[in-house]
């Protein structure tokens, strides 16, 4: 684990100082996302697309043939091993280890997903648009928020935000991350192969029982983690669930040292996800065409749907849902946040970015341009919700009106 964490921990910390804590990676995010929309739309363009869509020549792995393939399949599912093992330490132990810690996150981190995808479905299949039932799989694109590319305008922001606030953006984004792997295992799999699902099963009952035993071999972990992976990218599920599958084994007990197996991963892996793996698959992913785009494009079923979900289904669908538990006594809303600081946490949860990508690519595997009018439709919708979402709160009243 120390020789993965080395490369990057001068690196990550010295990004850290320099742009603000943990808003270091969004930041870079942010950077990487503007430098894949210039290369897309400069005579560099062809070569860029050339480079990560060609099939590759020869490749390890059969169904990896070629750089987009290996970083959407291979690199993204130590992003989601990494987001998996956040869950499983805030639930034992962090912000969502107690009921009444769970209760708003997961009530506005719901709502938050619900309400896009609703507001998706009305503008895809309105009839005036068309209605094409191909759209419909779209659903999820909006729902998902991108917590590294939020904190890092937040970051932005400095002192201007409350800790509470930032703290309840976290929690409801892990919850969302939650959220948006179960819909990439149900909504988002087909072709299930039942023999590797059952070598899948094997290797994960394997981890299982490394956990059990108090196994803290940390490169155990690794090589069935592998073994699982590779499993389930040949099954049919995608393979990236099989990330999250396997955080979920990794013991978080401390030992006399006052370290666990999870806490090794994370010190290793957080670096390199949030600097590395993300930003790759912002550049691979982020660089669509605007050439010759007009606002009759924009306004488009696909690309409309989807910015409307982000910009105004994620505001209103947490902003809503805090005001009615408060209002009905459910939970309590963040302590030290004005009621427009809320609603400017609430916008800056509409920039998808990273997950609606991702999942953009998995609702139109066989339609290119459909991917094209979805990833448009994203950074629209993301770029909208940064927008305002950083002007409310740099405006808002930085003492509370409770």
């Amino acid at each position: 684990m120390k020789l993965l964490h080395r490369p990057f921990a001068r690196l990550s910390t010295a990004l850290m100082r320099l742009v603000g804590g943990e808003s270091a990676a969004g930041i870079l995010l942010i950077v990487i996302a503007i430098a894949a929309l210039a290369v897309a739309n400069s005579p560099l363009a062809e070569g860029y697309n050339w480079l990560f869509h060609h099939r590759l020549g020869w490749t390890p792995i059969a169904k990896l043939n070629s750089w987009h393939r290996w970083i959407n399949d291979g690199l993204m599912a130590v992003f989601f091993f990494v987001i998996g093992l956040e869950i499983k330490r805030e639930v034992l132990a962090g912000e969502l280890s107690t009921a009444k810690r769970r209760r708003l996150p997961i009530i506005a981190a719901g709502a938050g997903m619900a309400l896009p995808a609703l507001v998706y479905l009305l503008i895809t299949g309105l009839p005036i648009a068309g209605g094409e039932p191909e759209l419909q799989r779209g659903w999820a694109i909006p729902a998902a928020t991108d917590i590294a590319f939020a904190i890092g305008v937040i970051g932005l922001l400095g002192r201007r935000v409350p800790p509470s606030l930032r703290l309840f953006l976290l929690t409801v984004a892990i919850v969302d991350d939650l959220g948006a792997v179960a819909i990439i295992a149900l909504a988002y799999t087909s072709g299930i192969d039942f023999a590797w699902l059952t070598i899948a099963a094997l290797c994960l009952s394997a981890m299982i029982a490394l956990g059990r035993f108090r196994v803290g071999r940390s490169w155990a972990y690794a090589l069935l983690g592998a073994a699982l992976w590779y499993a389930v990218l040949h099954s049919g599920v995608h393979a990236t669930i099989a990330g999250v599958l396997a955080a979920m084994t990794i013991p978080l007990r401390l030992d006399a040292a006052k370290d666990s197996p999870l806490l090794r991963f994370e010190h290793a892996l957080v670096p390199w996800s949030g600097f590395v793996i993300v930003p790759l698959f912002g550049f691979a992913n982020a660089g669509v065409s605007l050439a010759g785009l007009r606002l009759e494009g924009l306004l488009a079923p696909l690309p409309l749907g989807i910015a409307a979900g982000l910009f105004l289904g994620k505001q209103f669908g947490i902003l809503g849902s805090i005001a009615l538990t408060a209002r009905f006594g459910i939970a309590p809303r963040p302590a030290g946040a004005s009621w427009v600081q809320l609603w400017g946490m609430a916008v800056l949860c509409g920039i998808g970015f990273t997950m609606s990508l991702f999942i953009g690519a998995l609702a139109f595997p066989a339609h290119p341009l459909l991917v094209e009018q979805a990833k448009l439709g994203v950074l629209f919708g993301s770029l909208l919700s940064a927008l305002l979402g950083f002007a409310i709160l740099r405006l808002a009243p930085t003492r509370n009106a409770g």
